[in-house]
């Protein structure tokens, strides 16, 4: 029993001793794959590491790579990262490459163009087509051009044509171009993104025919939108053969306008307005049906539109019985819509000069002879302006 028992224990001790031996080779394979994942994440922090390369997938290859065009200007055949979700690599998509660009490490977020969406208004105008006076054809047509496509679109698939796609506002300075693009953004609920087409020529190559893709492409995003560009002769006026490098830079922004109205990719809930004072500069390419095809001539106000307008800016002014606003719209012939808003303006001033609590007919007469003796040159005098009543 004895002997069988030092046997026993023999067999227990040299057990323990393998275990013992075991661990210790157990431990040194752990530390052998300790290093080897150490060794790992540092590369895998090399490829993730900042700065990483910009660039945006073009194609996705069956054998696992990937073709990129990156930010640098050149176009890649590249690997993708294993631990890349490639259920959001899709064309067009932004990724980031690794400091060699051998592989995608990242598929980045959709990143709106910071200056480009400081154009979209957030806060929508309180002006309404009820603030404008005198311009009712006009309303009429943007109603049905721009208003009435987006709000009940199967009208125009019921009778199978398709609404215009840019409307062209034109006329003399001050007669409510601007003001008619303001009244729409308040009236129809989509996106306005205004911007001045000055704000598209940029001293750097390219960069003017990128904001306008970004801007479209932000519109796309937010449909239904309107896109409003003021002062649109600043980049679309008639192109020449030659001219300076500026020149042709602005030429390259106008040829990007005219494939993002009417180009491959459909603006479906995307209408386009603008606004220009000379008409006579534009380039007839946007003009031509398809892109700027219905075009809203906004003139100088007659006399009942005169009326309008003053009947408009003084809703809130306290009136003496003797103020007659026919009378100031007979004398202010020829004037515009702004000129009536600063003479209004003027009157208000002159009645908070007298302390009056009230605007009387005196303080409407000096504030048009005052405005009308800086614009003309002959220097009338309110009463002689009151004589031509």
């Amino acid at each position: 029993m004895s002997h069988f028992s030092s046997d026993k224990k023999s067999n227990i001790f040299e057990y323990a001793k393998y275990l013992e031996e075991r661990v210790h080779q157990l431990e040194s394979e752990v530390e052998f794959l300790r290093r080897e994942l150490n060794y790992y994440k540092g590369e895998i922090d090399k490829l993730m590491a900042s700065p990483l390369v910009e660039a945006v997938l073009l194609e996705q290859l069956e054998d696992g790579r990937a073709i990129v065009r990156s930010s640098a200007g050149p176009t890649l055949v590249v690997n993708i990262g294993n631990f890349v979700d490639t259920s959001k690599l899709k064309p067009g998509a932004h990724v980031a490459l690794n400091q060699r660009g051998s592989a995608i490490v990242e598929v980045l977020p959709i990143v709106e163009d910071y200056y480009v969406k400081a154009m979209e208004i957030d806060e929508r105008p309180t002006v309404t087509f009820r603030d404008i006076g005198g311009l009712h054809e006009q309303i009429r047509e943007i109603r049905e051009v721009v208003e009435l496509p987006l709000k009940a679109p199967e009208l125009f698939s019921k009778i199978g044509i398709e609404p215009p796609k840019g409307v062209l506002l034109y006329g003399p300075p001050g007669c409510g171009k601007t003001l008619l693009a303001r009244a729409v953004a308040g009236e129809v609920r989509a996106t306005f993104i205004r911007l001045a087409a000055s704000e598209l020529a940029q001293k750097f190559v390219g960069e003017g025919a990128r904001i306008v893709r970004e801007v479209f492409r932000l519109a796309r995003r937010r449909a239904p939108a309107i896109v409003f560009i003021d002062e649109l002769d600043a980049i679309g006026a008639k192109r020449v053969d030659v001219g300076t490098s500026g020149e042709r830079e602005i030429h390259r922004t106008l040829s990007q306008l005219l494939v993002e109205i009417d180009g491959f990719d459909s603006l479906d809930k995307v209408k386009v307005m603008a606004a220009t004072n000379r008409i006579d500069v534009i380039d007839p390419a946007l003009l031509r049906p398809g892109r700027f095809d219905r075009l809203i001539e906004v003139p100088s106000p007659d006399l009942a539109g005169r009326y309008e307008i003053f009947k408009i800016h003084t809703s809130k002014m306290p009136l003496d019985s003797d103020v007659d606003l026919m009378k100031l719209a007979k004398i202010t012939d020829g004037l515009c819509g702004a000129d009536i808003r600063a003479i209004c303006v003027e009157a208000g001033y002159s009645a908070i000069r007298r302390g009056a609590s009230s605007v009387r007919i005196d303080d409407f007469t000096q504030a048009i002879g005052k405005y009308m003796s800086k614009r003309s040159t002959s220097g009338k005098s309110a009463a002689a302006w009151m004589t031509n009543i």
